[in-house]
Parts: C-alpha cells; sequence; structure tokens
C-alpha cells in the first residue's frame, strides 16, 4: 500500500476513538485497556501462522517499551476526556508534532525544514480557531489540562520509538509485542487501582470490540506501517487531522452540530498538513533548516 494512503486510512480510524470512548461511558484504564487486548488476541493467530513472533532481544525490548508508552497515552488521554471537554483535551494532546520536532533536534540533530514548521504553525492556528481562540485564553490550568498535556508527550514519544524500530521489524511483529506490553502493563494497573474491567453492559462491549478492531489493530497497523517509509515529523502532524474527523463523524454519529469557526478550523488544519508534505524549492529555500 502506498504509505500515505496507508496514514490517511489509519487517521481516519483511530478518530473513532473519542466516539467509543463518549458512548462507553466507563473507566478509562478499562476502556484503554480492552483497547489494545481485544486488537492483539486478533493478532495472535496470524502472527502464529505466518511464523511473525521471532524477534531478537533488543526489538523484543523497545517493542514493549514503545507498548507501555503508548499504553500510558492513551490511558491519560482517556482520564482526561472525561475532566475537560472532548475538543479541548484532543487539541492538546495532539501537541506531539511539536514534541517530535523537538526531540528530532535535541536528540538527533534531525533538522525538520522550514515547510515542517510553517505546515506546524498553519496547523495548530486552524486547530486553534476550531476550538475557539477564547476558549483557551479562558482555560483553566486543572487536571484535566495537565493530563491531556501529559498524553501529548507519550504520544510524541511513541511515535519517535516506533519510527527508529520499525525499519528493522516487520509491522505485524513489531504490534504483536507493543500491544502484549501494553495490555499487561494496564492490566497491572487496574488491579493496583481495584478499577473494574469486568462487569460492563453488552453496548459498552461493542464499544470495546470498536475501539479493538478499527482503532487499534486497523488504525495503528496501517499508521506503523507509513512510519516505515515516512518521516516521524510529517506522520505526527498528519495525526492532527484526527481532531478533523473526529469532529466530523461526532455531527453524524452523536448528533453534534459544527460551527463556523470548527469548519473553517478544521480547513487550516488540513492546509497545514499539506504544506509539511510539499517538496521544498532550492530557489525558495536555499540552505534548508529548522
Amino acid at each position: 500500500m502506498n504509505p500515505k494512503l496507508s496514514l490517511a486510512i489509519g487517521i481516519l480510524c483511530i478518530s473513532f476513538s473519542p466516539i467509543f470512548v463518549k458512548l462507553a461511558g466507563t473507566s478509562p484504564l478499562g476502556a484503554a485497556f480492552y483497547r489494545v487486548f481485544i486488537a492483539w488476541l486478533c493478532l495472535i493467530p496470524y502472527c502464529i501462522i505466518k511464523n511473525k513472533l521471532r524477534v531478537n532481544r533488543k526489538q523484543l525490548i523497545i517493542a514493549v517499551i514503545a507498548g507501555v508508552v503508548f499504553a500510558a497515552d492513551v490511558a491519560v488521554w482517556n482520564m482526561s476526556l472525561l475532566k475537560i471537554s472532548a475538543t479541548v483535551s484532543t487539541l492538546i494532546a495532539n501537541l506531539a508534532p511539536v514534541w517530535v520536532g523537538l526531540m528530532s533536534f535535541l536528540l538527533f540533530r534531525k533538522l525538520s525544514g522550514r515547510l515542517f514548521w510553517i505546515g506546524t504553525c498553519v496547523a495548530i492556528l486552524g486547530m486553534v480557531i476550531l476550538v475557539g481562540y477564547q476558549h483557551i485564553l479562558h482555560l483553566e490550568f486543572n487536571a484535566g489540562i495537565l493530563l491531556a498535556l501529559l498524553a501529548s508527550l507519550f504520544y510524541a514519544g511513541y511515535i519517535m520509538i516506533t519510527k527508529n524500530i520499525m525499519a528493522g521489524i516487520d509491522v505485524f511483529t513489531f504490534m504483536f509485542y507493543s500491544m502484549l506490553g501494553a495490555a499487561a502493563f494496564l492490566f497491572i494497573i487496574s488491579l493496583f487501582m481495584s478499577i473494574n474491567i469486568v462487569n460492563f453492559p453488552l453496548r459498552v462491549w461493542l464499544c470495546f470490540i470498536g475501539m479493538g478492531l478499527l482503532c487499534q489493530l486497523a488504525g495503528w497497523l496501517t499508521i506503523n506501517y507509513s512510519l516505515r517509509y515516512l518521516e516521524s515529523t510529517k506522520v505526527s502532524i498528519a495525526l492532527l487531522s484526527q481532531t478533523v474527523f473526529a469532529g466530523l463523524l461526532a455531527v453524524f454519529l452523536l448528533n453534534e452540530k459544527l460551527e463556523v469557526n470548527e469548519i473553517i478550523g478544521s480547513v487550516i488544519v488540513l492546509a497545514g498538513i499539506a504544506i509539511t508534505f510539499l517538496k521544498v524549492s532550492p530557489r525558495l529555500f536555499p540552505k534548508e533548516s529548522i
């Protein structure tokens, strides 16, 4: 599959995540656990039949660490969704592109390029318009905002870890061990905090299955595949479009209405993403830098 098409499909799939979380309306840790656990169960038969379980020690450790970081991201973001509005939480949690760009420069001295930062600024401007600047100016520094900010750091860390390992490992193999690590981590945390992860009504179980199959399995298989061929900075900025798709899905599935500022903001976000995928012209930027 074309990496860009794979990324687009993955973003559309994970955009259903806040919809399922809102519909389930249950423990954020329980929702995070079943999201990765159900997807992992579905991978077992395929990985065994196709002999996808072979991995060296270094790859195994990195995959498990990536899984734990991803689990922390999902769990913390789900907690944030229950404390502040979904739109604001998603906005803050999707600051990952900024952290990825900074991490790439600070850790690897990798220059992201002017177009990346221009596109990032345009996309963030679009997200500010989408949410409404007046809401951002009056936000209180509460627990929900701190959790969403922490989720964005975990999100960026996962993208960085995944990018560095995907070039040398099969996508299914990586997903198998990373989701195993994520599920084990969330299960232990749930037991430690005495959180119910068993007694749920049918409606909640259906939401869990949707998150596991669509958001986690299909979504992150296609996104991780794209990370083998696309720059992590570009993937992270493209993931900003999750906010746009989630808003559109909420209109049809949750009967929410889109305001004019949300429509304009969504268009600007997509424009910013498009800028980051443009190829720079030497005439415009003779010496490409950050």
